[in-house]
Parts: structure tokens; C-alpha cells; sequence
């Protein structure tokens, strides 16, 4: 039963994730795969030379493991180049219509520049299901324009601590 004194989020900013998991064209399809558990997401979207140029997930990788040159593929192979957009101020459940009318799991908002256009935030199935599933808004408190996050430093620390285990295995 959700708290009627404090709302459950109405808008995409209010539900939405910031911060994207991103990969280049020519990761391979085990790394993607790699990513996508360690996140936790549906899709990833690819970035080249700083800009979105597609998006891939869950859907495209396993469809990709039947293929007989699967071991031989890339990102770049199997991505989707259309990315999802809406805006942060639209309601949730217009965004989930253009979800399903566009067949996304995920949708994405996208920040701007110097010319470069890149995804800032996204709202997926999993965060519709948790919104379903929220009795109150501190179910949500992860997820919003107002959540707490990891300082640029700190994440910059985890990304560089990240990165070195990867080249020492």
C-alpha cells in the first residue's frame, strides 16, 4: 500500500537513473556480457569518440550466441543504432508508451555537449517493475534527479580501480 503523503514519482526525472553504462564499437561480446551482469542493466549503449552511436543489451547478445562467427563479433555487429530518447520532464507513463511502441527495454535521456551527444540517465523495465512493486517513495530512494551519489572523485577512483584489475588478469 504506497504512503498517500509522499507520492510515488509521477515524472521521468523523478524514477530515472543517471549515469549510463557505455562500451566502444569494437568491444567484444564477452565483454559485453561481462558488463551487463556487472551492472545489472538491459542495454548498454555505444559511444564513439564520446558520441551515442547505437545501443545493444541482453536481447541482441543472446540472439548473437547462435550465430556461427558468434566468437568473431563485436559490438558494432549486433548493436541497434536507434537509441530511445525522451525527455527528463515527460510523465513515466508516457514514456513507457513510447517504451513499448518503440520495443525498448530501456530508454534513455541524453545530455548535450560542445556538439556531443551523450546519454546521461535511463529508465528500464527493472525500474517500471520496481516502481509497480514501491509502497513508498523510500523504496525509490536510489533512482531520481535528487538521489545520493558517488562523488565524480569517488567514481572516477572505482572506474581507475576497475580498470587496473582488468589489465593485471
Amino acid at each position: 500500500m504506497t504512503d498517500s503523503s509522499t507520492p510515488l514519482p509521477k515524472l521521468v526525472r523523478d524514477l530515472m537513473k543517471v549515469g549510463v553504462v557505455t562500451c566502444s564499437p569494437d568491444t567484444s561480446l564477452k565483454q559485453l556480457a561481462d558488463l551487463i551482469l556487472e551492472h545489472n542493466v538491459e542495454d548498454v549503449v555505444v559511444l564513439d569518440e564520446g558520441n551515442a552511436i547505437g545501443v545493444v543489451g541482453q536481447t541482441e547478445l543472446v540472439a548473437a550466441f547462435s550465430l556461427p562467427n558468434y566468437q568473431s563479433q563485436t559490438v558494432y555487429d549486433i548493436m541497434r543504432e536507434e537509441l530511445c530518447q525522451v525527455p527528463p520532464e515527460i510523465p513515466i507513463t508516457t514514456a513507457v508508451q513510447i517504451m513499448q511502441d518503440q520495443n525498448a527495454r530501456t530508454i534513455f535521456m541524453m545530455h548535450n555537449s560542445n556538439g556531443i551527444e551523450y546519454p546521461a540517465a535511463s529508465i528500464s523495465y527493472s525500474h517500471i517493475m520496481r516502481l509497480i512493486s514501491a509502497d513508498h517513495k523510500s523504496d525509490l530512494n536510489d533512482l531520481g534527479i535528487y538521489a545520493e551519489r558517488k562523488s565524480p572523485v569517488e567514481v572516477f577512483i572505482e572506474r581507475r580501480e576497475t580498470a587496473r584489475k582488468r589489465r593485471l588478469s
